[in-house]
């Protein structure tokens, strides 16, 4: 009898944490939400991430509050959205560094893929060849001569080791047969400032926060790593027209949110990004700074998880290869 009555108060137990948490996710969310940025103020992932932490709000019906967590190319930050609690009420905004670079980069306390439920792609975005105002080049061929010319004497600024910026300035070297001298900053943000004061010679960028730069004459842009031109800046021209055919590199965004995150969280979340990226005004403000945008099919959670498979398969060899690691 007693054993016939622990088993059914197991069972009332069980009903009642089942019900207690469906109660929960159908009121998701009851307050605001975090929303992890693992980089700092003022660079190009916390730029896209205040847009939509803005847009969503309207849909959730409550303030998502950013909250920058930076260093270890955004592992630090990534780490804290990976061990929160799984109640939808902190998310992280990743990006190809956090979610897929790091897990051949550095030696992580988490999986990049086994830690997080995904929510939503974002946008995406290639990278800007941009050097200071002083530099005596005009374009993408003539800076490759100048650097030639010069080997191990230029500056690069970098967003830190293993960032996109990083990563990207080791594979222009491989492509053009060029020596960097690599400085890291602790973002692109402060990458940028320093390349507006002259104190480095160039920065493979995101862009947005070097869009409106260069547009303010601070800064010159001699190539954008796409195949077509920017939607917001056709006149920048494409690696293929100035010369370095196929040198595609891209950068893109997406919220994930801790492994454990039940279904309709998730939907709820996922739903916000939809409206958000259908809104002509938020639209705008991405165009403005250089996003592109997925179809509409790619903003499911299945879709960004087999997207960051695709990811891993084709960009881990490469950084293996080419052996970059943390320091």
């Amino acid at each position: 009898m007693q054993t016939r009555r622990k088993f059914l108060g197991s069972i009332a137990g069980l009903m009642g944490a089942s019900a207690a948490k469906q109660a929960a996710a159908e009121s998701y969310p009851s307050r605001p939400v975090t929303m992890i940025v693992p980089f700092p103020a003022g660079g190009p992932t916390d730029t896209v991430g205040r847009i939509f932490a803005e847009a969503m709000r309207s849909s959730l019906g409550q303030p998502v509050i950013v909250e920058n967590a930076p260093g270890a190319a955004g592992s630090l930050g990534t780490e804290r959205v990976a061990f929160a609690t799984p109640d939808g009420y902190t998310i992280g905004l990743g990006n190809t560094v956090t979610h897929v670079l790091n897990g051949a980069i550095y030696p992580l306390k988490y999986d990049v893929v086994k830690n997080f439920e995904p929510v939503s792609l974002l946008v995406n975005e290639p990278v800007m060849i941009v050097v200071k105002q002083g530099l005596p080049v005009d374009n993408l061929a003539g800076l490759i001569g100048w650097l030639k010319a010069r080997p191990d004497s230029a500056l690069a600024g970098t967003g830190g080791a293993g960032t996109v910026s990083d990563i990207v300035a080791a594979f222009f070297e491989k492509r053009t047969g060029s020596r960097l001298q690599h400085v890291p900053y602790r973002g692109l943000g402060p990458a940028i400032q320093a390349l507006m004061a002259g104190q480095v010679d160039l920065v493979m960028s995101l862009l947005a926060n070097t869009l409106p730069q260069v547009r303010a004459g601070t800064i010159k842009a001699l190539a954008v790593t796409s195949s077509s031109p920017l939607v917001g800046a056709p006149d920048i021209p494409t690696v293929d027209s100035a010369g370095l055919v196929g040198f595609y590199q891209s950068n893109w965004h997406a919220l994930f949110v801790p492994k454990g995150t039940t279904g309709p969280v998730i939907a709820n979340l996922n739903k916000a990004v939809t409206a958000a990226l259908a809104n002509p005004e938020v639209h705008k403000r991405l165009v403005d700074i250089g996003q592109d945008f997925f179809r509409a099919e790619q903003l499911t959670p299945e879709a960004l998880a087999a997207f960051q498979r695709a990811e891993i398969e084709q960009r881990w060899p490469i950084v293996k290869a080419i052996g970059i690691k943390a320091e």
